[in-house]
């Protein structure tokens, strides 16, 4: 049936013309500019932001290789500079290195220098092709026949500056670049060189700038189009060789091309460093997929977003047309309920039925008006309540005189001052007011004080509170002296519920401002001033304008009374209980002692009697059911009532559980005494003896035992002895004298014992209930 009347009204709410033109506006206003956009991202945005990727990649490989130029040049011209220095010059070959070795120290500390001129170089040396051929490094070599081989090759390659591409005189695996500048450099005919090795590895660490992606190749080829340097991290070792025929079919100089790879598409760029009588080629190969990554994901992000706007957008539009219809269906359900035949049966829009419903629903507009009206009391109490409590301290001090002044107060050049009168205590016919009646009591009081307060306030409002406590707000103008109308409304406010209610008073008066936020806090002040009264059933008024309260208090505790009230729950003595704490509360009232005092030394005999309650074994959350007993404590404002706290609330329901719970235990002692005799009622057995196997006192099981079993310990085991030589005397032939010691008894004692409880000697009831039994077999015949 539910399935059934949401169809129906589904189908009413499409059918009508103002949902569904609703519904298709909201759906066009909100998805088809948002999809527009995101497909004009997709087609034009995305595919120029890639083709900016691929030239800005391509611009970054330039700007990459052209550091790595000018780290290359450095070192040319670094060495060059040092290969024009006069003590490179002709006068090495008349030195003796062996004797002079300031010039040999020289040469070495100057190779040390140049080796430390930049990051790339691995080694710097000076080679001397004299009669001893030299090779200085870190320090003096003379070379051998096949080492001089070597370096002397370098020199003969026709070119004084030049690159080399050396491993046979440092044994590397792989050849790494060296450039050689021939010395005396203005000589056509050189006897040595200055060789700077490069790192092959920093090198290579240099090189792999050209791309900034894990994935690709970049290596570096000499003018024969052989590899010099190279880094390939696409795992495949013929892939710089496919791309070297690849640059091959190019005729530019520079530039960038796309080729594909093994279904990998790649994004080569390439260009030319000019080095001294040489041109070396860059070559950085990146897959398209780590340049195009980031668009991809954008794009594909922007179709999802697209979609899912869409998407959202349909259940927005439903979600808001049916939102915009709201009002009109809460209407028409009003109008024709939620019976499925009822919507079905609807034929006309739905403005014509509010249409027709107009002047009752005027009517009840009216009428609910006049409510709110009539309750505008109520509410402005509500604000006043709610200032009070502090629920509005985010409020500023003119959005607070605002709203003040909506509700009717003039708040302009006023002063406040907070009255609190607290119940505190019955006299007279000591009426009793349970906890139940709080709110009736509160309430008296509340309409005796705004009568009063009618008669001498201008402005005013009162406040009702859960503690037998009623606040009032007095609003009086700044100019105006009020004291003569606070005393006067003190003393009748006190008179009446003295008459009226029957109770004692304390009332309290704040300091005045003229902040309507300190209003809360003169509440609190007032709250906290009730607390400074003497602790007796007298009516009090507590000015806090001019109560000056001494810090100074000169009692004791009473710890012996204290003391007294232990020991008496310990005993379970119930009635002196409760007069052991009146006394304890007498201490501090004859002394004077202020309501605040007097709640802390009770809170410290609760806790004192709450430990006692724990040491017993009993938590006292279980024994009160959660309840926060402090907080029940501090509400309590007189003595009788404390007692009875104590008393009713605290001890009683403790005593109830320690006696339940001894009764049980004295339960399961009893019954195993009884076991005890029914085994053992033929032996001697005693009162006494009983106690000891239970492991408790003869006094206590006496008692225990006629508690729980109805009779005392003898009479019990009396009349189970009888009933057992009633059975024997019966049902055996057994003499008297074997029955009386078969259950316990001497014959002598047995025949006065059975005499005493039956009534007749053992032998005559025998004979009789042998007589009986022979008439009945008789009978039977």
């Amino acid at each position: 049936m539910g399935y059934t009347n949401l169809i129906a009204k589904i189908n009413y709410l499409w059918k009508g013309s103002y949902h569904r033109n609703s519904f298709i506006l909201i759906l066009i206003i909100t998805s088809i500019p948002g999809l527009l956009i995101g497909l004009g991202i997709y087609w034009f945005a995305v595919g120029k932001v890639e083709d900016e990727l691929k030239a800005s990649n391509a611009n970054q490989t330039v700007q990459r290789a052209k550091n790595i130029d000018e780290q290359f040049k450095y070192i040319e011209e670094y060495t060059s500079h040092w290969a024009f220095e006069p003590r490179f010059g002709d006068a090495l070959k008349n030195i003796d290195f062996v004797r002079q070795f300031t010039e040999t120290y020289d040469i070495t500390r100057t190779l040390v220098l140049l080796e430390g001129s930049h990051n790339l170089i691995s080694n710097a040396e000076l080679y001397l092709d004299i009669n001893n051929p030299i090779l200085f490094n870190k320090e003096y070599n003379v070379l051998d026949e096949k080492q001089n081989q070597v370096y002397h090759n370098m020199l003969s390659s026709g070119t004084k500056l030049h690159w080399e591409e050396i491993s046979s005189v440092k044994g590397q695996k792989t050849p790494t670049l060296a450039f050689v500048s021939n010395i005396p450099i203005i000589n056509k005919v050189p006897f040595g060189a200055i060789i700077v090795t490069i790192d092959r590895h920093k090198a290579i660490d240099l090189l792999k700038t050209l791309t900034p992606y894990d994935h690709g190749a970049t290596f570096l080829l000499n003018e024969k189009n052989d590899l010099l340097l190279s880094s390939n991290s696409t795992g495949e070792t013929s892939f710089i060789n496919v791309v070297k025929k690849e640059l091959e079919k190019q005729k530019k100089e520079s530039g960038s091309f796309q080729f594909e790879y093994k279904n990998i598409n790649y994004l080569i760029s390439f260009g030319h460093f000019t080095r001294i009588k040489s041109k070396w080629t860059y070559v950085s190969a990146s897959p398209m997929s780590s340049i195009t990554e980031p668009i991809v994901f954008i794009s594909r992000l922007i179709m999802i977003i697209s979609g899912s706007a869409l998407l959202l957008a349909i259940i927005l539009s439903w979600l808001t047309s049916l939102r915009i219809y709201a009002p009109i269906r809460n209407l028409l359900r009003n109008f024709v309920g939620d019976e499925t035949d009822n919507w079905k049966r609807i034929e006309k829009d739905a403005f014509s039925i509010i249409e027709q419903q107009w002047k009752e629903l005027s009517q009840k507009s009216n009428l609910l008006q006049h409510r709110l009206s009539e309750q505008l009391t109520e509410l402005k109490g509500n604000f006043i309540y709610q200032l009070v409590q502090g629920d509005l301290h985010h409020y500023h001090e003119e959005d607070l005189r605002q709203r003040m002044e909506t509700y009717g107060w003039n708040v302009e050049n006023q002063y406040f001052i907070a009255i609190e009168l607290q119940l505190t205590g019955f006299f007279g016919e000591k009426r009793s007011y349970s906890p139940n009646d709080n709110g009736v009591v509160t309430y008296m009081t509340a309409n005796i004080m705004e009568e009063l307060a009618q008669k001498m306030f201008p402005q005013f409002n009162t406040i009702k509170f859960s503690d037998f406590s009623v606040g009032l707000l007095v609003i009086y103008p700044a100019d105006y002296s009020i004291e003569e109308d606070l005393n006067r409304f003190a003393a009748e406010v006190t008179e009446t519920v003295n008459q009226v209610i029957q109770m004692h008073v304390t009332i309290t008066i704040s300091e005045k401002t003229d902040r309507v936020k300190k209003i809360p806090y003169i509440f609190e002040d007032v709250k906290t001033g009730v607390r400074f009264r003497i602790y007796e059933n007298s009516n009090q008024m507590i000015d806090l304008r001019k109560y000056q309260h001494s810090g100074n208090i000169d009692f004791q505790f009473p710890f012996a009374i204290e003391k007294e009230i232990i020991q008496a729950i310990r005993m379970g003595q119930v009635e002196e209980i409760a007069g052991l704490i009146y006394k304890f509360i007498q201490e501090f009232i004859s002394k004077g002692i202020s309501e605040i005092y007097l709640q802390q030394a009770v809170t410290q005999l609760f806790s004192s009697i709450q430990h006692e309650i724990l040491h017993s074994g009993i938590h006292p959350l279980e024994l009160y059911n959660g309840k926060n007993m402090i907080d029940e404590l501090s509400k309590i404002r007189d003595q009788e009532r404390i007692v009875n706290w104590f008393s009713k609330d605290v001890i009683g329901p403790y005593i109830e559980k320690l006696e339940c719970r001894m009764n049980m235990e004295l339960k399961c002692m009893v019954e195993k005494v009884v076991v005890t005799i029914q085994e053992r009622y033929m032996e001697d057995i005693s009162l006494e003896s009983c106690a000891d196997d239970a492991g408790t006192n003869p006094y206590t099981l006496s008692k225990a035992f006629k508690q729980i079993i109805g009779i005392n310990f003898i009479d019990y085991l009396t009349q189970l002895r009888i009933d057992k030589a009633k059975d024997l005397l019966i049902n055996s032939d057994l003499k008297i004298n074997e029955i009386a010691e078969s259950v316990g008894y001497r014959h002598s004692y047995f025949n006065r014992i059975f005499k005493k409880q039956v009534g007749i000697p053992p032998s005559q009831y025998r004979k009789l209930n042998q007589d009986a039994n022979k008439l009945n077999l008789e009978n039977d015949g």
